[in-house]
């Protein structure tokens, strides 16, 4: 059974707080999504009649889980967009398109994964944790947000201001690792800074990394050609040839 294309219209079945952010649970019959693929949501009450009628377009979230007729997205409440999904209650309506993008491909056997994450950025880490395993980097802004490190098992952290583990960014843990291991790939998401941080890094150790990317998108499915990014092969759509990338093609 697939998820049909298209808009639909699905109620909230849970929501949760982890420490600075909202974990919703939003029915979905066929959940078949991938780790590093997303939907893109919007409210079907309240959406568009904001300041300036915002929010207007729906927003981009990666899959957090997808099991028992239920897909689950992790928000922080960072804009007119994320207010209203994060202040969503159970039975509450949403207007769902995904699963979308392409996903992470596991590692071959023997080659452990070493998963790195900020912030928001974590979802489909958890995800791919929950499926195919790994050790978890994993950088927040404070104890707090670091709170959604209850999402993992056995995380390493890093705090900006050493709140909780490692007073650093997340990128000082995977140096430390990058040191005494090659066999290993990397997959990472998270803001762009970190994520041309661990490029850099993997490139220097030549260790082969997936980058999932986050950009604003306003369709999610390739029309509009709003999020493309350079490649080696030259610009491609972050909702369609991605979100998940090789480090080694992103220019």
């Amino acid at each position: 059974m697939t998820t049909p294309f298209g808009r639909r219209v699905s109620a909230v079945l849970s929501r949760r707080l982890v420490g600075r952010y909202v974990v919703l649970g939003i029915g979905e019959e066929a959940a078949v999504a991938e780790p590093g693929q997303f939907y893109m949501l919007a409210a079907v009450a309240g959406w568009g009649g904001g300041v300036d009628e915002r929010p207007y377009l729906p927003r981009a979230v990666s899959v957090l889980y997808a099991r028992d007729g239920e897909v689950g997205f992790l928000l922080e409440d960072v804009g007119p967009g994320t207010h209203r999904l994060c202040g969503l209650g159970v039975g509450e309506d949403v207007y769902l398109v995904g699963p979308l993008g392409q996903g992470f491909t596991p590692p071959p056997p023997g080659i452990e994964a070493i998963l790195v994450g900020g912030g928001v950025g974590i979802p489909p880490l958890a995800m791919f944790q929950d499926r195919c395993g790994g050790q978890a980097l994993l950088g927040f802004r404070t104890s707090e947000h670091a709170e959604a490190a209850s999402l993992f098992a056995a995380p390493e952290l890093a705090t900006d201001d050493g709140s909780a583990g490692h007073q650093g960014h997340v990128t000082d843990l995977l140096d430390d690792l990058l040191e005494t291991r090659q066999d290993i790939v990397v997959f990472a998401c998270g803001p762009p800074a970190m994520l041309q941080a661990v490029q850099s890094r993997v490139a220097r150790h030549q260790v082969p990394a997936q980058l999932a990317l986050e950009a604003p998108m306003a369709c999610g499915y390739g029309a509009c050609f709003g999020c493309v990014v350079d490649t080696v092969a030259g610009y491609k759509r972050v909702c369609v040839d991605g979100p998940v990338f090789d480090a080694a093609v992103l220019v």
